[in-house]
């Protein structure tokens, strides 16, 4: 069991950032380093400044210098310094130190912690805000194995030596949470903004690992980003780790679908594989340097009310047994999309997509609150030459086809959407496969719900078996009707 470290009293207000740092300095087994590089030694001059440091503080550093840095951390493969990389390596580094320098049996119920920081802060032509990685590797047991998370930031303010405090105090509240608030990771993710505003700082991909968070999975950490506002996106991997945007889009090509995988169907796989080719052929672009991401927006999740989470990992672990990458976005309007994907690369981008997202495309209502209206969205979404690929829709009961030469909008929009088809930034996917039409995940979603035999032929090989084995969006056995 961990040692109980002051208490596990709940203050009744916010205490205040001295009284954080005052409380990990007073208790006598907290003991570990501080290594920051890139906007000063922001976090430990809080704990110096508490009192009572001198049984916390093992060490506090700033490698400034590059040929220093790299002397003690190594050099990184890139030549870069902000980097997570970096920051693992500051990490282990210390945490190395530590374990060499003290003796576990003067000291057998010390609690071991390495901090760190590597940022970059805004450049004096205050074209670039700054980011940076933060992170600590730490113990709640003595010799247990280290817990550790790490987090990527982004600076919104526009003055260095606010961005400078601003990291102090995030620091502090990584320390403190890491210690009193490891046991509800959720609210030790909300508690990283005591004392601070969303305009000041944005925590875009957040990692936990080790033994005290061995249930927590990091996709659904990626989802509290989202709906706490702390991010617009963020973006997790096949494995279902968190990835920095910055780091699987810079100057990538792009091609995205949105949808809401409840569950993801063989009509989405051929979405997926259609406007992929279509999207390589088309733009002579390197398959190396293209990523394709699947997006499922906030509003999607919130569309049978509050965030079902369970329902938001059944969707996830399908997504990445495909080896898919998965966005989460705040986006409802697409321009957004495009628009944030050109914080990351210039290059090509598409959007594959039915008719049903084609048409809210053209729905006025979407872009009221813009004072050039649909003219503006339009100008953001169209201005890279952006494609967007669009899957027919079959009508049940007739059978006809839906695409772009027999959609309807709104007989205000008819003219914008021909000016739009006819430049070539609509294209029909036309190889599609024609015995899949009539699969809609809503239908499969109701027959898994229902008992309903059959659905299973319905969705991509293998996501049978895992929805069945894992009893993922409410299937049960026992459920399950015989013909």
């Amino acid at each position: 069991m961990p040692i109980t470290i002051m208490g596990d009293k709940e203050f009744e207000s916010v205490p205040s950032i001295k009284s954080k740092a005052l409380r990990i300095n007073l208790n006598q087994n907290i003991y570990g380093t501080f290594s920051e590089i890139g906007a000063g030694q922001e976090t430990v001059r809080n704990f110096f400044r508490a009192g009572g440091a001198s049984g916390t503080i093992a060490k506090a550093m700033s490698a400034y210098d590059k040929d220093f840095s790299d002397a003690i951390y190594g050099i990184e493969s890139d030549k870069r310094y902000v980097t997570e990389a970096r920051l693992k390596k500051m990490l282990s580094h210390e945490v190395n130190l530590m374990e060499e320098r003290i003796s576990r049996e003067k000291h057998p119920n010390k609690l071991f912690f390495s901090y760190a920081n590597t940022v970059a802060t805004i450049d004096f032509a205050k074209k670039y805000k700054g980011h940076g990685w933060v992170g600590i590797r730490y113990q709640t047991v003595p010799n247990e194995e280290y817990n550790e998370i790490s987090l990527h930031i982004r600076f919104h303010e526009n003055d260095a030596r606010l961005q400078q405090m601003t990291l102090g105090i995030l620091g502090v509240n990584l320390i403190y949470g890491a210690y009193y608030k490891y046991d509800n990771p959720k609210k030790l993710l909300r508690y990283l903004y005591d004392h601070l505003d969303k305009d000041q700082i944005e925590i875009d991909t957040i990692n936990f690992s080790g033994p005290r968070f061995n249930k927590v999975d990091n996709r659904l950490m990626s989802l509290q980003l989202v709906k706490n506002g702390m991010t617009e996106a963020v973006i997790f991997g096949p494995d279902g780790n968190n990835i920095l945007p910055a780091r699987i889009l810079y100057k990538k090509n792009i091609l995205a679908l949105r949808g809401s995988f409840r569950p993801v169907t063989k009509v989405n796989m051929d979405i997926y594989k259609k406007s992929l080719n279509r999207f390589l052929d088309e733009n002579k672009v390197d398959k190396k340097k293209t990523e394709v991401i699947f997006e499922i927006t906030l509003s999607n999740l919130r569309a049978e009310g509050e965030i079902d989470e369970k329902d938001f990992m059944d969707r996830a672990r399908l997504l990445c047994s495909l080896g898919q990458t998965v966005m989460i976005s705040n986006f409802q309007e697409y321009y957004k999309v495009v628009e944030y994907f050109s914080n990351y690369t210039k290059e090509r981008m598409a959007l594959a997509m039915g008719v049903n997202n084609l048409v809210d495309i053209f729905d006025e209502k979407y872009y009221r609150h813009l004072s050039g209206g649909i003219l503006e969205a339009f100008g953001k979404l169209f201005f890279k030459d952006l494609k967007v690929y669009l899957y027919p829709l079959k009508d049940h009961t007739t059978g006809e086809l839906t695409n772009s030469d027999n959609l309807k909008v709104h007989p205000r929009m008819k003219e914008l959407y021909k000016f739009f088809k006819y430049n070539g930034k609509l294209q029909d996917i036309t190889d599609y496969d024609p015995d899949i039409m009539d699969v809609f995940s809503r239908e499969v979603l109701q027959m898994i719900h229902e008992g309903e035999p059959g659905w299973e032929n319905m969705l991509p090989e293998g996501i049978a078996d895992i929805i069945k084995e894992n009893n993922l969006f409410g299937y049960t056995a026992e459920a399950t009707k015989t013909v």
